[in-house]
């Protein structure tokens, strides 16, 4: 008889990726569908990059390295945390994984026991809540809405922590919601988890895509203390580009490095080696490429957050940060179509896709059923074309 880890028979599949793929078949069927669902940039990986992944192979840097990765991309990782977020760290304090998720997967696996209690701010990016659960933990959510720009207070924080608490997952700026902690409003956290001794895991993944003169701070460099408490973590997958790359990295205490590189080194081995050497040209030289991109993914934000907040019962925040707009559609809840009454996020997700042919995310999958969310990484004319498509689906709900 064949049966399945409890561990992970009972994980959800990741509401992201299946919307995706699903918008991704009906477009290999041959039908038209403008997809907000894709959590990357629309546009491909700089050249340089590439470039330098060729030279990589050309030169036969196709072996293994250390599992922890190359020197000389820790090396490159040192340098832009000194840069970038005023951190200090040495090579060891560094893990370089395939992909961010795989850096949060290695961090909670290493911290986090049977009955630990994880705290994640909600709304949340829908793997959290499965690796708590796939470490064998225990997801307690603190809830945040709309009105403070769906980020938690220090009170909330305070009160969410109990003798089983191991760490807070701390997402600024934020997928799903665009919403960015101010160095004020992250400082203020840092007191709460220093007073408790609690572990922060920062995930910085969109550090670079902020606007309105936005400040991005790193939680762990604003307060003395805070940096042996703190686990940031960051990759090359939103800022660069490189989504199907598979790089994330992420630096901490020591002791938490070390034994999540030899967790690493019976698991995955070290990431791709020659896709190592293209990291380190892009975190080097890859500033001018990144601004390009932020300025597009401005204009597309202002844009696609107008046109949202002029369809009649919808709501949106302006995203601070990453490339989300994070609607509330709740109106739409309770209204019909066909026979068919929309109960929830999920029901207005399917609706869209089949009746409209646009994919969004439910909000379900982040903890804020009322919500959906809208990628704004394509084109401005898939973006008047989706919200157009939208508007004609939701004016035959009754």
């Amino acid at each position: 008889m064949i049966k399945i880890a409890n561990r992970v028979a009972s994980l959800s599949e990741s509401a992201t990726l299946a919307m995706d793929a699903k918008a991704k078949q009906m477009k290999a069927d041959g039908i038209d569908v403008v997809n907000f669902g894709a959590g990357e940039p629309d546009f491909d990986t700089p050249e340089f990059i590439k470039d330098a992944a060729k030279r990589a192979l050309d030169a036969g840097k196709t072996k293994y390295c250390p599992a922890s990765g190359l020197p000389e991309l820790k090396t490159a990782i040192v340098e832009k945390f000194a840069k970038d977020n005023g951190l200090t760290y040495k090579p060891s304090q560094i893990s370089v994984n395939i992909g961010g998720k795989h850096s949060l997967f290695n961090i909670i696996l290493t911290i986090v026991e049977r009955g630990g209690q994880v705290l994640i701010p909600a709304p949340y990016w829908v793997s959290y809540y499965e690796m708590a659960r796939a470490a064998e933990g225990v997801p307690v959510i603190i809830p945040a809405t709309a009105d403070t720009d769906f980020k938690i207070t220090p009170d909330q924080l305070k009160a969410a922590i109990t003798p089983r608490t191991v760490a807070l997952i701390l997402n600024s700026p934020s997928n799903p919601t665009g919403s960015l902690y101010t160095p004020d409003e992250l400082a203020a956290l840092a007191d709460v988890l220093i007073q408790k001794d609690i572990l922060c895991i920062s995930d910085e993944l969109y550090e670079k895509l902020i606007y309105d003169g936005s400040i991005h701070a790193s939680i762990a460099s604003l307060r003395p203390g805070m940096v042996e408490r703190t686990i940031v973590v960051n990759g090359l997958s939103k800022a660069y580009s490189m989504t199907g790359w598979r790089l994330g990295y992420c630096a901490g205490p020591q002791p938490i490095m070390t034994a999540i590189n030899v967790l690493q080194s019976h698991s995955t081995s070290n990431a791709t080696t020659f896709a190592q050497w293209a990291a380190v040209e892009a975190l080097r030289n890859g500033d001018a490429d990144v601004e390009k991109m932020r300025q597009a993914f401005d204009e597309r934000r202002k844009h696609i957050v107008e046109r949202l907040r002029a369809l009649p019962g919808v709501k949106c925040n302006l995203p601070k940060g990453a490339f989300y707009a994070f609607p509330d559609m709740s109106d739409y809840h309770g209204r019909s179509f066909g026979g068919k009454t929309i109960k929830h996020s999920m029901d207005l997700a399917d609706y869209l896709l089949e009746e409209g042919k646009v994919s969004v995310v439910p909000g379900a999958a982040f903890g804020a059923d009322a919500h959906q969310r809208f990628s704004y990484a394509t084109s401005m004319d898939n973006i008047n074309k989706g919200i157009d498509r939208v508007a004609s689906a939701l004016a035959k709900l009754a």
